[in-house]
């Protein structure tokens, strides 16, 4: 961050909240002139603090409406298994998110579906065919609270 100016913050925000905004809009917010604006996007591109745009569709008109958050204890812990268990989540399409946690669960993953038995059958006919999965435990969403792709800064 100590290479960002607030110029910078304020157009990563811009950008955070809705990333089809050009650089002649952007501009015209932070009163200055287009030209300089794309060349600082381009550079927070460049240097990576911009990874890809995206868009963010709504879960039910896409038929996912169904998310679940999937706890997942390995059996062994060894670099072997835990690899190969990242490298297989990859491919899984249901899982949106997995993180590798410290604590009493070795996985966590953000998973969603068209209904229980879609998320049934992705549990016996995807999951389980990973190996060394020892413990599951899935809770479901009831509702989104808050939902953000945003990071603070």
């Amino acid at each position: 961050m100590e290479n960002l100016d607030e110029t910078d913050i304020t157009i990563l925000r811009i950008l955070q909240n809705d990333s089809k905004k050009t650089a002649k809009e952007i501009a015209t917010i932070l009163n200055l002139t287009p030209s300089p604006v794309y060349e600082r996007v381009r550079r927070l591109e460049n240097q990576g603090f911009i990874k890809k745009y995206v868009a963010i569709l709504d879960k039910k008109l896409i038929d996912r409406s169904v998310t679940t958050i999937c706890q997942v204890s390995m059996r062994y812990h060894n670099e072997a298994f835990i690899e190969k268990f990242e490298e297989q989540i990859q491919n899984l399409q249901e899982v949106q998110e997995c993180y590798h946690m410290a604590g009493q669960v070795d996985f966590i993953l953000k998973i969603n579906t068209k209904d229980l038995e879609g998320y049934h059958n992705f549990i016996k006919y995807k999951l389980s065919k990973i190996e060394n999965i020892g413990v599951l435990n899935s809770t479901f969403v009831l509702k989104d609270i808050k939902q953000t792709s945003a990071f603070y800064i």
